[in-house]
């Protein structure tokens, strides 16, 4: 089953969004993701759980502010 979940990531610069791209694009279970530095803010959609995605992007070493599943 299929999700879409909403992060407020701490993001400075386009190295900051940069290591959360490389670490989504080799997550599995991502289909899809749109990462907004200008908005501080990833969407994921695929079927990784909540708790899984947190982690990958907590590695990065960047502070996410919150998180909230949107379907």
């Amino acid at each position: 089953m299929s999700h879409t979940y909403k992060f407020d990531v701490k993001m400075t610069c386009g190295g900051c969004s940069g290591a959360v791209e490389r670490v989504l694009k080799k997550t599995e279970g991502v289909d899809s993701y749109d990462i907004s530095l200008e908005k501080q803010e990833v969407i994921v959609k695929g079927s990784i759980g909540y708790d899984d995605l947190l982690e990958k992007i907590k590695k990065t070493g960047k502070e996410v502010r919150s998180g909230t599943t949107v379907e």
